[in-house]
Parts: structure tokens; sequence; C-alpha cells
């Protein structure tokens, strides 16, 4: 499964996104990532920042993450943010904006083993344009969490099976990182 065409991406695990329910996930994420990383593979952390007058503040009225620290990637995860591919940086929901689409192409990242915050709204919409561009989206389901609540993630799952199939649900467990 892993190799050069996959990529870890790493969907905005940002101070401004950890709760009581989204901060458990971040120790299983950086195991994830040094994992995955020490067996050479490439890594695309997301960092979503939101601005004055958004669809996010103006449609349902939500004003965090405009700076930092809330903005700032968690402070355990940074070691391994500097030595990504990529840090992309983004104000919509998905990896798939401009900069990222392109940096999806240029690599030629085929499988996308998605993790992160928020499983029920950038990390299924990551995975469900992944799959709209013919790409294959992997959710890792026990590196990923919402801030929200365990009901929250568990219907982003749920939503997941229905977008991009039950058998792209997977653990960290399954995934074969080797070298």
């Amino acid at each position: 499964m892993s190799g050069k065409s996959s990529v870890l991406v790493v969907i905005d695990v940002q101070n401004g996104f950890l709760t009581e329910h989204s901060q458990p996930v971040v120790p299983i994420i950086v195991d994830l990532v040094q994992r995955w990383q020490a067996a050479g593979h490439d890594t695309a952390f997301t960092r979503y920042l939101n601005f004055p007058g958004s669809p996010y503040e103006r449609l349902i009225g939500w004003t965090q993450l405009c700076e930092s620290p809330a903005t700032d990637i968690v402070d355990d995860l940074i070691p391994h943010a500097t030595k990504a591919t990529a840090v992309i940086d983004k104000t919509i929901y998905t990896l798939f904006n401009e900069e990222g689409a392109a940096l999806v192409k240029e690599r030629g990242w085929t499988d996308l083993y998605i993790c992160g915050i928020d499983t029920n709204s950038c990390v299924l919409k990551t995975a469900v344009d992944a799959f709209e561009r013919d790409l294959t989206p992997w959710i890792v389901t026990d590196a990923s969490a919402s801030h929200s609540g365990p009901e929250v993630h568990d219907a982003g799952i749920l939503l997941a099976t229905k977008f991009i199939g039950r058998r792209q649900l997977v653990t960290q467990a399954q995934i074969p990182i080797t070298p």
C-alpha cells in the first residue's frame, strides 16, 4: 500500500482544534507520522486559516482560527511538519486548494492516507475530493477525531462509508509502512 505514489496527509492538527475530544488523537498521529517519515515516505500537512468575512464566519457564525497560536500546528507535530514534503495553508475544508491540487499532481501521489481533525469536515472533504479526482483516499480512522466529540467523528465515518466506500477506512495498524 505505502510507496512512492503514497502520501500521508495530516489535516489541521492545530491548537485551535484541540478539545478534550480531539486531544487524545494527537499522540496517535505523532506516532503514525514518525513511522511514516522514518520509512522515507512523503507527508503533507494542512493548516486551516479563517478570515473575516469568510463563508465560515458569514454563513455558520464560526470565527475561530484567525491567528496564532490557534492556527499553529500543535507543538508535538512541529518537528515533523518541518520535515514534511509540504505544509499547505488553506482557507477551505480540503487539501485540494490550488496549491494542494498542484502538489498532488506534481508528486504523482495516487494513494492519500488521510488523518487529522475534523473527521466530519476537513478529513472527509479531502477524502471525497481525492475520490472525485480518481485518486485512492484512505481515512485512518484511529488517527482522526472531531473537536466536537465522538458522535460527530462517528457521523463523519458513517458518511465516508457512503462517499468513498467502507474498504477505504483503515486503522494505522492496517497500513503496511515499509521503506
